[in-house]
């Protein structure tokens, strides 16, 4: 799975982490960026050590890493934030199932350090619910539109 983001520091990286904590060992996931900051977000990695997942060897990437000859083939390309969901996406190799998953910016929110942890918390909990809903979908038995039917719906809730 490949989740993307604009500038793949947060959000993107959530959701790299907890599917493959979660989600192993039948998917693995991957983060990218359209704008990526090249760095990994400070309060990100603090909200992973504090749910106790593995931070090593994120990094931020653009996502055309994703749609050079030679990449993985994802199986399902989703989108957590709205500057990406509407930029022109690279053709993914494969056919992969596509959703978007609006998740608020936690890098934009303002305040005491408080509100700033309350934002990337918020953040991480939204995606680590989508991403179990995601993981209980009987995915055998769903063909490619219904899976995506669900994803949607996922992403929606």
């Amino acid at each position: 799975m490949l989740f993307l983001c604009t500038g793949n520091s947060a959000r993107s990286i959530f959701a790299e982490a907890i599917l493959n904590h979660r989600g192993a060992p039948q998917f693995h996931g991957f983060s990218a960026g359209s704008q990526p900051t090249g760095r990994v977000n400070a309060n990100a990695l603090k909200q992973l050590v504090a749910a106790h997942l593995p931070t090593a060897g994120l990094h931020s990437k653009s996502w055309d890493e994703f749609a050079a000859p030679g990449a993985p083939e994802m199986d399902f390309v989703f989108t957590v934030c709205d500057s990406a969901a509407k930029e022109p996406c690279p053709l993914w190799p494969g056919c992969p199932v596509t959703a978007h998953w609006s998740v608020a910016d936690p890098a934009a929110v303002e305040g005491t350090p408080e509100t700033v942890e309350r934002g990337f918390r918020d953040a991480y909990f939204t995606l680590e619910k989508r991403i179990e809903l995601f993981l209980s979908l009987p995915h055998q038995s769903l063909d490619a539109l219904e899976l995506k039917a669900r994803c949607a719906e996922i992403g929606a809730a």
